[in-house]
């Protein structure tokens, strides 16, 4: 990567300024555990800046009130000009945040470019509706940008999920203003930079780089924020609702992590294989950082042995690497504490009684990153903490079960309810098993988050408040108003 000095600071109002307190942290590669860069942490008086910016531009309506195509056109050269620039992002994804190149560059950038573009075409085809009211009266309900919005983002996908954020706020005319997590902020202040460059008015999109609890709650308690959108930990998303009550009473949406049960069905012996390659995909992509990383594998005790031995077969495609190399497909976890973290679940494994199948060491240690390879935990039972609580990394846990009922009575024994899958060939037990899971996206016969057009959030400890992707994501961006007339 070329010298990183050009986004390590704000971009506030349309271009990067300097920091007030002066104050900056260190962003470290974490296949090399080398400073990258020093980054400016931002503090109140800057978050103060940028929502004021953000409000003034919104007050202005230059792009509040823009005409409906004039913001579809902007940010279709917006999403034009990332595509420009899409093996630079994809760099400073790779180096920022350990991912594999490739999974940047084939995967999240073009998500993410994908995603501004399918909401610049939404702009124009999402209506209003006209109340039933008797003859002497008309009711209109429209849909008004909410004001400025706030989003606190996770360092595991950082372009994915800004265009998350900013795709639906953006094109319902609202201003914003970005937190990129600490860990991973390069590509956000890029495309802000992007954004200005395609027409985007300034004071509209803003980055505050920063501490989560300094940047991000200072975000979360601003009276002039209208709307925080946060994607993280329970833990700070608990922050943010008391934020939220402790200020203007903010709308929350928070999307907060899972342990996403894989259930696989008796009458799936034919294609073991073929779903051992899809569990895989589902535990170690992304380095099994990932909110609907599907960790949790509950399978018939009938087939559990043959599909152990399918999973450990796929381990040789899922090699450890560089992540810079393009076939690296596992990269390097995010900081040293939370490799601790990860190589701490792997010891709680074993000690409780779990059998590792394949992996469970760090490895590469030559390299100064902090890499684990590839685990598959068997003998695993549902109370283990491997099989309850989000581990965040290549770990994987198989669960034996012996009727649809128990599997999906384990599926359901978690405070989380983001994502599940079902494998088997049977209609109705199909839908019978979706239908029972608790979970707020559950794929049948593949591991799947959906597409642009669904939306995606949780049930329970998963989700709160509203939804990322699909048609559903502008109701969090836009207050609905009713217009009455009396017609004379």
């Amino acid at each position: 990567m070329s010298d990183p000095k050009f986004i390590t600071q704000p971009f506030v109002d349309g271009k990067v300024v300097p920091a007030q307190a002066g104050e900056t942290f260190d962003s470290v590669n974490p296949a090399t555990g080398k400073v990258i860069a020093a980054v400016a942490a931002c503090g109140e008086s800057d978050v103060d800046f940028a929502v004021a910016s953000a409000r003034a531009a919104f007050d202005r309506g230059v792009w509040s009130r823009a005409d409906p195509a004039e913001r579809k056109a902007v940010l279709l050269r917006f999403a034009d000009l990332l595509d420009e620039h899409i093996d630079e992002l994809a760099e400073l994804d790779s180096i920022d945040a350990g991912k594999p190149i490739t999974d940047c560059r084939t995967l999240d950038v073009p998500d993410a470019i994908g995603t501004i573009r399918w909401y610049a075409e939404s702009i124009d085809k999402v209506f209003g509706s006209v109340s039933p009211t008797g003859p002497g009266n008309l009711g209109l309900i429209t849909r008004e940008p909410v004001g400025v919005v706030a989003g606190v983002l996770p360092w595991n996908f950082p372009m994915a999920t800004l265009s998350w954020k900013i795709g639906p706020a953006l094109a319902a005319g609202n201003s914003v203003v970005i937190k990129p997590a600490e860990l991973s902020p390069f590509s956000t202040l890029r495309t802000a930079e992007l954004a200005v460059e395609a027409g985007l008015p300034a004071g509209v999109l803003n980055v505050v780089p920063g501490l989560g609890h300094v940047t991000g709650k200072a975000l979360g308690l601003h009276p002039d924020v209208d709307v925080v959108t946060f994607t993280g930990s329970t833990e700070v998303g608990r922050h943010f609702l008391r934020y939220s009550a402790d200020s203007n009473l903010k709308k929350v949406v928070l999307e907060c992590g899972g342990k996403s049960p894989q259930l696989v069905l008796a009458d799936q012996r034919d294609r073991i294989g073929a779903i051992a390659e899809e569990l895989a995909d589902a535990a170690f992509w992304n380095m099994g950082e990932n909110c609907t990383c599907g960790s949790r594998i509950l399978v018939h005790r009938s087939l559990r042995d043959d599909l152990v031995a399918g999973l450990v077969a796929q381990l040789p495609s899922w090699p450890v690497g560089d992540p810079q190399h393009p076939d690296t497909k596992v990269g390097a976890l995010i900081e040293e504490a939370h490799l601790r973290k990860v190589l701490g679940y792997i010891d709680a494994g074993v000690s409780e009684g779990a059998s590792v199948a394949a992996g469970g060491n760090q490895v590469r240690q030559e390299s100064g990153g902090w890499f684990v390879e590839p685990t598959i935990f068997t003998d695993v039972t549902p109370e283990m903490s491997i099989a309850r609580e989000e581990i965040f990394g290549p770990v994987l846990s198989v669960i034996a079960f012996d009727t649809e009922e128990e599997a999906i009575r384990i599926a359901n024994d978690s405070p989380y309810g983001l994502a599940a899958s079902v494998f088997t060939d049977d209609l109705n037990a199909a839908h019978r098993v979706a239908r029972a899971l608790r979970a707020g996206t559950v794929s049948v016969n593949c591991y799947s988050e959906g597409d642009i057009t669904t939306p995606f959030g949780g049930y329970k400890m998963s989700g709160f408040g509203g939804y990322d992707k699909g048609l559903e994501a502008f109701d969090q961006y836009t207050a609905v108003k009713t217009t009455w007339f009396a017609l004379r």
